[in-house]
């Protein structure tokens, strides 16, 4: 095999592997309702400022975790919390555990493969999502139901219907974004 052939090969099975995540991630945005979104840096510092007002250790699930981004910069901060991130997507999924693992984290880091909707968050004491108005309202149920007394639900930039927030803080970025801060009546 002449080295043209083993380029044009090498190329065309990048290509497909390019081609087969792509679809993956056109599909479970299509399944889910919207595509995995980074939160910026302005409104992970937010989070991270919210969950230093917050008496921890403890367990932090970001319901949604998409590319990792928020998990990550949290578990740099401090080593006493765990985090799960939970995200249904593939390729998102990979690139977390990927970034997970060449960077060094104060935290118990772990991202999982998982249905937000099936989770079971009766041992969290902080759940954070960054969802839709559709998955916010499916969550709402599950939440009151699961979420022990005492523990905190951070939305970021969608509230969650039918909850009333602690408090409600708006982000020094170009879109404003809100964070709803709740807590789980005792």
């Amino acid at each position: 095999m002449n080295s043209l052939s083993f380029y044009s090969v090498g190329s065309f099975i990048l290509v497909v592997l390019v081609l087969i995540a792509v679809i993956s991630i056109v599909y479970r945005s299509w399944r889910n309702g919207i595509s995995p979104m980074p939160s910026s840096a302005v409104v992970r510092r937010a989070v991270l400022s919210e969950l230093r007002r917050i008496p921890l250790p403890g367990l932090i699930v970001e319901a949604g975790s998409g590319w990792g981004t928020l998990a990550l910069q949290l578990a740099t901060y401090n080593k006493a919390w765990r985090i799960v991130g939970i995200e249904n997507s593939w390729i998102p999924l990979w690139v977390s555990k990927l970034s997970a693992s060449l960077k060094r984290t104060a935290a118990d880091l772990d991202f999982q493969h998982g249905d937000i909707y099936q989770y079971q968050y009766d041992q969290a004491d902080v759940v954070i999502c960054y969802l839709y108005p559709g998955a916010m309202t499916r969550l709402s149920t599950i939440m009151r139901v699961q979420l022990k007394p005492g523990a905190y639900l951070i939305s970021v930039c969608f509230a969650m219907p039918g909850w009333e927030p602690e408090r409600v803080v708006t982000c020094g970025d170009l879109y404003r974004t809100k964070l709803y801060i709740y807590r789980v009546k005792e």
